[in-house]
């Protein structure tokens, strides 16, 4: 990395964006954070043989004084400290009090995997992101291809209505979205991801079309939730079934709008509040960890079909998320759990919808956690990572029959319809996104931060405070003994170049896929120290 000051201060720095470089396969040059204000060059990957990338460089660097990565240097700034006054006085922030404002770390500008941060005190410090940006930005920031397909839409519109009116780029993600579902095969159930038509090696599954057929925009993650919980409760009265509450497992989470929250753990999640004034639905017990005894597995599921029996009559559709549960505890459950799910709707004639927000395009290791649980849904919620982080956009894919079905009651069609539905720029920002992946078929990515992530915070077991380490995919989970103490797990962790944002009892990471393997040993080396020290 090479990095100066200007001569009015601004730190500068030259990076070459690491996301082509691992979509091919090809662990990635450490990457140290550029100012604002770069401008792109293609010299620099050129010897490598990577054209396409484009190198980003500050025009204003007039100086080659180094500045150490990590923390360059305090600075006494009126600016800065109005800000961070305005906000402690004015805004929300997530799961915020305004009686008793955060204080949090102002960003001036991302790339790579670096944010850089400003404390309220002054000094800026460039941190690898652990999180994501909470697990959307699986490309890193400033990507070059992204902002690219961002400018040339914009030159062309920003955004229309989608009511009687429709664009290309829509269009163009829906197709990619469907070519991309899960489907069976002879295999088993597999993406189509990296699919090539005209090779005879993919010719099966480009032949075994994915049921999915039907795709609804919506603007977020959880407003999908309440679409496809909509399009199940449509089936039912449409039908006249009289169906009306949901099935689903303790642990999970699925949004912070009413719907979703009604089929969040009702008593271990955030929305326990609403008791009494949210929808009542049915859950099961909270599925054993994925590595447990076949007996635990048994047990869970006996009493998840004694339950469902007992409600099958009322169940208009089950819903989870597949392999992993994010928010509600970030754990692993076994493909089983998912089968029987699956299993008990097909029996009652209920829906299957799967909540696969946070674990679609690649986390866990496939593209789908559909995938791994061998099981096709009759409606899947996809978002966070489907724009790289750029913008917010999610999608409600859903099976023919499902569409028909919702269609052919007396509202003749899907009652619902968000103002930014299928946003021009955000579908075009999802499609540049889908062609990064699409170099990366394999997600040799994810394979290799699944390594990383176990090597790396493997030392964290031998912590008295620590309860358990988990890994799937790029999930790495340290679990405590007592709550986390999140605030000062951050600031260590800060301090020493890494953000992150621990909650519960739990310290964990869902890095962007393109964080090289150096990168990848500090974030973890960081977590695990910040935890020994902090508890211990």
């Amino acid at each position: 990395m090479r990095q100066g000051l200007s001569e009015g201060g601004q730190v500068g720095a030259v990076d070459d964006h690491p996301a082509s470089l691992v979509a091919l396969g090809v662990d990635p040059p450490r990457v140290d954070h550029p100012p604002q204000g770069v401008i792109g060059q293609a010299e620099q990957l050129g010897s490598l043989g990577y054209p396409q990338l484009r190198h980003k460089q500050d025009v204003s660097t007039a100086s080659a004084t180094t500045v150490r990565v990590g923390h360059t240097g305090a600075v006494n700034d009126p600016r800065l400290e109005e800000l961070l006054g305005y906000d402690r006085a004015h805004l929300w922030h997530p799961y915020s009090s305004a009686l008793t404002p955060q204080h949090p770390y102002l960003v001036e500008s991302a790339s790579g995997v670096r944010l850089r941060l400003r404390l309220p005190d002054g000094p800026r410090h460039d941190c690898i992101d652990a999180m994501s940006s909470w697990w959307c930005a699986i490309h890193g920031y400033a990507v070059p291809e992204l902002d690219a397909a961002a400018r040339a839409q914009l030159d062309r519109m920003s955004h229309v209505m989608f009511g009687g009116l429709t664009h290309e780029p829509a269009i163009a993600l829906a197709r990619r979205l469907i070519d991309l579902a899960p489907r069976h095969t002879e295999a088993g159930v597999v993406s189509g991801l990296g699919v090539d038509a005209a090779d005879a090696t993919d010719a099966a599954v480009a032949a075994c079309e994915s049921p999915l057929q039907h795709v609804f925009f919506a603007d977020s993650g959880s407003v999908s939730v309440e679409v496809a919980m909509k399009m199940a409760l449509q089936v039912q009265v449409a039908e006249g079934t009289g169906k009306r509450r949901f099935f689903t497992i303790r642990g999970g989470y699925h949004g912070d709008t009413f719907s979703p929250m009604s089929v969040t753990d009702p008593d271990g999640g955030m929305h326990s509040l609403w008791r009494g004034i949210l929808p009542e639905h049915v859950f099961a017990p909270h599925p054993p960890p994925h590595d447990a005894a076949e007996s635990e597995l048994l047990a869970w599921e006996a009493d998840t079909r004694a339950l469902y029996a007992g409600h099958a009559h009322e169940i208009a559709a089950v819903i989870l998320e597949p392999i992993l549960q994010g928010a509600g505890g970030m754990t692993f459950h076994a493909p089983r759990v998912v089968q029987v799910l699956a299993e008990l709707a097909c029996e009652s004639g209920a829906l299957v919808i799967f909540d696969e927000i946070a674990t679609g395009f690649g986390r866990t290791g496939t593209m789908w956690a559909a995938e791994a649980a061998s099981v096709v849904p009759d409606i899947m919620c996809v978002g966070k990572a489907l724009t790289g982080g750029y913008l917010t956009l999610a999608a409600v894919l859903c099976t023919t029959d499902v569409a028909e079905r919702v269609s052919g009651g007396a509202a003749a069609g899907l009652m619902h319809g968000p103002t930014f539905m299928a946003n021009p720029l955000a579908c075009a920002i999802a499609g540049a996104s889908l062609d990064l992946l699409a170099r990366d078929p394999q997600l040799t990515a994810v394979a290799r931060l699944e390594r990383g992530l176990a090597a790396g915070l493997a030392p964290a077991r031998d912590l008295a405070a620590v309860r358990d380490v988990r890994v799937r995919g790029g999930v790495g989970v340290i679990q405590l003994r007592e709550p986390v103490r999140g605030g000062d797990i951050a600031a260590y962790a800060v301090q020493r170049g890494v953000w992150v944002r621990p909650f519960r009892d739990l310290v964990y990471t869902m890095p962007p896929y393109v964080t090289s393997s150096a990168d990848l040993a500090t974030l973890t080396g960081v977590l695990v120290e910040a935890v020994a020290a902090v508890h211990g």
